[in-house]
């Protein structure tokens, strides 16, 4: 996890729990989304994206994707390419305080895309989502079975990104094909990464 101590803070504005679009047409409409426009999007659409990831539910603190034992293996990052109100650069998003830790400030977009092998969605949009898993958090209960327990997890957190993306009007796809060791390298994080969801308006 990288270092948040000393890190400029950013309120997330609260997130909507009202819905705008009923379940059965966001499953029916999620699709994997590889064109985006240049819009920027809002710290309310960023707010939202975070808090369907890994956010709080009201009851007992739980978060919004299951996880074996309560264990949440998951660090969420957030790479900034253009967001109102925010540099381009490297976020952490704070689960229980529902906040961003500003990590870097620095495009690290065309650096993601040439360690994704080429693939320029991740510079085109808006901003991507980074799922990182600390293993040891799951493992030290099941051992290597918590594995397999951690991979259904980010399963789980990615799904509710493409259903939250239908509800806003945006797309997204789960890219899993990039160099792991640079990937670390470029964000400065010791977790593994698996999941990179770039976000951002379709082009219609």
């Amino acid at each position: 996890m990288a270092s948040t101590a000393e890190n400029k803070i950013i309120k997330l504005p609260a997130p909507d729990l009202t819905g705008s679009i009923p379940l059965e047409k966001a499953i029916a409409e999620r699709r994997s989304i590889r064109q985006f426009t240049d819009d920027p999007l809002s710290l309310e659409i960023v707010s939202q994206m975070m808090w369907a990831c890994q956010g709080i539910t009201i009851e007992g603190m739980k978060r919004t994707a299951p996880s074996a034992g309560a264990t949440y293996p998951l660090e969420i990052y957030l790479v900034a390419n253009r967001v109102e109100g925010l540099k381009p650069g490297l976020y952490h998003y704070l689960v229980y305080q529902h906040e961003l830790a500003e990590i870097r400030s620095q495009d690290l977009s065309k650096q993601l895309v040439e360690t994704a092998v080429g693939q320029n969605m991740i510079q085109k949009a808006a901003f991507n989502i980074v799922i990182a898993v600390d293993y040891k958090r799951t493992t030290v209960r099941y051992g290597k079975r918590g594995e397999r327990y951690v991979h259904i997890e980010v399963g789980h957190a990615g799904q509710n990104i493409y259903l939250q993306a239908v509800t806003l009007g945006l797309g997204t796809v789960a890219v899993g094909a990039f160099d792991d060791a640079q990937v670390r390298e470029q964000l400065g994080i010791e977790e593994e990464v698996l999941y990179i969801m770039p976000v951002g308006k379709p082009v219609c």
